[in-house]
């Protein structure tokens, strides 16, 4: 029989224990996570002083996933602030450019605006950062607000 001889737990799977269970993680996930045994981690965490309870493991995934709502929010705003940037791009003065010719030239110019083609890029970009945003912090009560934007934004597109 070939048997492999465990592996020590160090210092540092110690410290691994400790912060996936400060994240919330059940002693199985733990495990899976960290290639050990169920007993394993029950060992060193009993070592540790830190319990499996179930309510204390609910705490701290509510406090997790309310961490992240936070995060998904910060970033939805992140996103509307860049599509608002982009829309006014294009009543923006611009610099178009062309590469060419037989002697492969540079040559540019200031417009008053951007190009239709450069606004269409703008407003599709602007369009998707929106689309975003609503998908991580969706309206809860405005229905009507949403399928009036969710109506701009496949125009916008040309859906």
């Amino acid at each position: 029989m070939n048997r492999q001889s465990p592996r020590p737990v160090t210092e540092e799977t110690d410290e691994e224990v400790r912060q996936l269970h400060a994240e919330g993680l059940s002693r199985n996930e733990i495990a899976r996570r960290l290639q050990r045994s169920g007993r394993t981690v029950s060992v060193i965490a009993q070592r540790l002083g830190l319990s499996f309870d179930r309510a204390a493991t609910e705490e701290a995934t509510r406090a997790r996933m309310a961490d992240l709502a936070e995060r998904r929010a910060i970033l939805a705003e992140a996103l509307q602030d860049d599509a608002e940037r982009l829309t006014e791009q294009m009543w923006e003065p611009a610099k178009i450019y062309n590469f060419g010719g037989k002697d492969n030239t540079y040559e540019d110019r200031d417009v008053p605006e951007p190009p239709a083609d450069a606004k269409r890029a703008l407003m599709a970009t602007a369009a998707q950062a929106i689309d975003r945003s609503l998908k991580l912090v969706p309206p809860e009560t405005d229905q009507q607000g949403l399928a009036a934007v969710d109506a701009w934004l496949r125009g916008m597109m040309g859906d």
